[in-house]
């Protein structure tokens, strides 16, 4: 792969170079795409969801390992694997804006903790370590953003 292509994909277009919490620009770049994408061309399939987090995955596996070759073990600067974990958060979830935030700091919350085993997952090593521990904080924040959107619908709120 060029090399500038696997920054582009591995930087998820630069956003991995800002200076203070790439992961979270990354993160909350990815939702404003989202959010975008939603509202430009509609609710996306949940099939199309799942084939775009298998291409991501798959790419950002090669690529994090690539990058992690060049810049040392889980370079900050690699946020593919924040945008495979956001993917997996929004799976299925509709609403609109709101519920998307709801799903982004449910990430953030997740991804930086590392809660219930998922830290484990960085042990893989190379790229597979890199994006597993992210897929497995999306599993997390996807189940605590279904939860928040029904707690908020009985309480008569709309996400």
């Amino acid at each position: 792969m060029p090399r500038p292509l696997l920054y582009a994909l591995g930087t998820f277009f630069g956003t991995g170079f800002a200076p203070i919490a790439p992961a979270t620009v990354a993160s909350f770049a990815y939702t404003v795409l989202w959010w975008a994408a939603w509202t430009g061309l509609g609710p996306v399939p949940l099939w199309l969801q799942v084939v775009l987090l298998i291409v991501v995955t798959a790419i950002g596996i090669p690529i994090a390992g690539r990058l992690e070759k060049i810049h040392g073990e889980d370079p900050s600067l690699v946020v593919i694997d924040e945008i495979a974990g956001m993917q997996v958060t929004f799976l299925g979830v509709t609403g609109g804006p709101v519920a998307w935030l709801v799903g982004f700091f449910w990430f953030r919350f997740f991804d930086i903790l590392k809660p219930l085993g998922v830290r484990r997952l960085e042990k893989l090593g190379g790229g597979l370590g890199i994006m597993a521990d992210d897929l497995g904080a999306g599993l997390q924040a996807l189940i605590a953003t279904q939860a928040t959107i029904l707690i908020a619908a009985r309480l008569g709120w709309s996400l």
